[in-house]
C-alpha cells in the first residue's frame, strides 16, 4: 500500500477533509476520489492535529465550525507547527465575518454550504496547483542554499559584488586581486551555482535572499 507522503506527491494528491458530519466527510471523499484525488478524513482539528501526513497533504478542507476546535483555532495551530499547505474553508451563511478573517490569515478560499461539486472541485485543483508550485519553489531554494554552501569565502564575496552590478575591473579594485584572478573565481562560481549567465546569477542571489543582507552594502 502506497504511503500518505508518496501519494501526495504523486499523479495523486492528497487532499485532507476535516468536518464533523459524516455524510458530508464522505460526501467530499466520493466527490474527489472521483477527480484522481486521493483524501483521509477526520471529524475535528484535534483528531487532524494528531495525523502525521499533515505536511505531506496538497490541500486542506475545513469546515470553519468544528467541535472542540474552531477552524479559525485550527488555522493557526497549523501554522504554529510548520504546516502551510492551502486551506480551503467550507461554511454556512452565518459564517461571513469568521470567514474574511480566515482568509486574512492566509486560507486560499471559501465555499458557502451548499456548494456545487463542481465549484470544490475547482476549488482544490487550484489549492493542489498552488501548493505543486509552492514546493518547487522551496526545492529550488534548498538547492540553491546547497550550491551557496559550496562556495569559497572568496566565490561567495564575488558572487555577492557581481550581482550588484559590478563589472570584473571593479571586483577586483573593491577585492584588491587582479581581474584574471576574479574572472577565475568567477567562472567557479557560476558553475558551482549551476548558472550560465548574470541574469540567472542575479535570481539565484535574490531568491536566496542575498539582496537584503547588510554585506550587499
Amino acid at each position: 500500500m502506497m504511503s500518505a507522503q508518496a501519494t501526495s506527491h504523486s499523479e495523486h494528491p492528497l487532499v485532507v477533509v476535516t468536518d464533523d458530519e459524516l455524510p458530508m466527510r464522505e460526501a467530499l471523499r466520493d466527490l474527489l476520489e472521483s477527480v484522481g484525488l486521493h483524501v483521509e478524513l477526520f471529524g475535528s482539528g484535534a483528531e487532524m492535529l494528531g495525523a502525521s501526513l499533515l505536511k505531506s497533504a496538497n490541500c486542506l478542507v475545513l469546515d470553519i465550525r468544528l467541535p472542540g476546535m474552531s477552524g479559525l483555532e485550527l488555522q493557526q495551530r497549523l501554522a504554529d507547527v510548520d504546516v502551510h499547505v492551502p486551506v480551503i474553508f467550507m461554511t454556512g451563511h452565518g459564517d461571513i465575518p469568521m470567514t474574511v478573517n480566515a482568509m486574512k490569515a492566509g486560507a486560499v478560499d471559501f465555499l458557502t454550504k451548499p456548494f456545487r461539486d463542481q465549484d470544490m472541485i475547482d476549488a482544490v485543483m487550484a489549492a493542489v496547483a498552488r501548493d505543486r508550485d509552492r514546493r518547487r519553489g522551496a526545492e529550488r531554494t534548498a538547492e540553491l542554499q546547497s550550491r551557496f554552501a559550496t562556495l569559497t569565502p572568496r566565490e561567495s564575496e564575488v558572487m555577492r559584488l557581481v550581482t550588484q552590478g559590478l563589472m570584473n575591473k571593479q571586483v577586483a579594485g573593491r577585492l584588491s586581486r587582479s581581474e584574471i584572478t576574479v574572472k577565475v573565481h568567477r567562472q567557479r562560481m557560476m558553475r558551482k551555482m549551476g548558472v550560465r549567465t548574470l541574469a540567472d546569477l542575479v535570481r539565484a542571489a535574490t531568491e536566496l535572499g542575498l539582496h537584503s543582507q547588510g554585506s550587499w552594502s
